[in-house]
């Protein structure tokens, strides 16, 4: 318990000092204005923000592997998460969409137990699949909408996930890159399925501690913050993983994969891509 009491407390004095050095620029600009002073030009919006995007050329050098096989093991060595569970999307009843761990549920052990229990039984009787290659495949290929749980049952993740989702996730998320980009940490921003919203991905090359994956997501988006307190991060969301640990007969929150074809179809996405088959 003894590190996870240290991490906690590390965090909370860098969310602590975080506070004071945004009300310290507070003041220090009401200083500036009450003394007609102009910001200086780092300060002004659209600098940082316009060049954490690849360029045009940038995006025009980048190779993407020739066969489909070498797709699928791409897409799965970046999106990583517990591989002997997944979630997949499906059609409510009321219409709605959700996510569900896919599996196969014992329906003779659910009906044949009390209607209060029946969730209870049909936890500890289903039978859950496993994400694998033809998984990912049926994704990319639009045959399906996955989604994985980046919490590992050793509470350990491979990526970390800023999502954002209100009218100014655009300007919210590029701010996050620039953050990223400044303190060298290599992140990539993905618009959401529904277009209204966006995620900021980062990837690991070994697992770590979700705990401290989620300590770093913090102090960038603390110095995001302090970068633009004027404007706030109003459409930040949560990180994924959301936890720290895995709960109790649980998986810990999911998040949808990117690169689904249907979506790709869409104006959604800033640039085509060929379908994987």
């Amino acid at each position: 318990m003894k590190p996870q009491q240290d991490d906690r407390a590390a965090l909370e004095a860098a969310l602590s000092e975080g506070l004071r050095l945004r009300d310290e620029v507070r003041q220090l600009k009401e200083l500036l204005a009450r003394n007609a002073i102009p910001l200086p030009e780092s300060e002004k919006k659209g600098t940082a923000e316009g060049l954490c995007l690849p360029t045009a050329a940038e995006i025009a050098n980048v190779v993407a592997p020739s066969d489909k096989d070498s797709k699928v093991v791409l897409f799965r060595s970046l999106f990583r998460g517990r591989e002997d569970v997944y979630a997949e999307r499906w059609r409510m009843k009321d219409g709605n969409w959700a996510y569900r761990p896919a599996g196969l549920k014992d329906w003779d052990a659910i009906l044949a137990s009390r209607p209060e229990d029946r969730k209870k039984v049909d936890r500890q009787t289903r039978t859950l699949y496993p994400f694998t290659d033809a998984v990912a495949r049926l994704h990319l290929t639009g045959k399906k909408a996955i989604g994985i749980y980046p919490l590992l049952m050793d509470e350990t993740c491979w990526l970390l996930a800023a999502d954002f989702d209100k009218k100014t996730w655009q300007d919210d998320a590029l701010a996050f890159v620039a953050t990223c980009r400044r303190l060298k940490i290599p992140a990539y921003l993905e618009r959401s399925r529904s277009g209204e919203g966006g995620h900021v991905w980062m990837f690991f090359e070994r697992p770590v501690s979700a705990m401290r994956a989620r300590m770093m997501g913090c102090a960038i988006l603390t110095e995001t913050m302090e970068r633009r307190h004027h404007l706030g991060l109003d459409s930040y969301d949560r990180f994924f993983p959301s936890q720290d640990t895995v709960p109790k007969g649980g998986f810990g929150n999911l998040i949808a994969l990117p690169l689904q074809w249907m979506p790709r179809q869409k104006d959604n996405s800033r640039r085509q891509l060929p379908p994987l088959s």
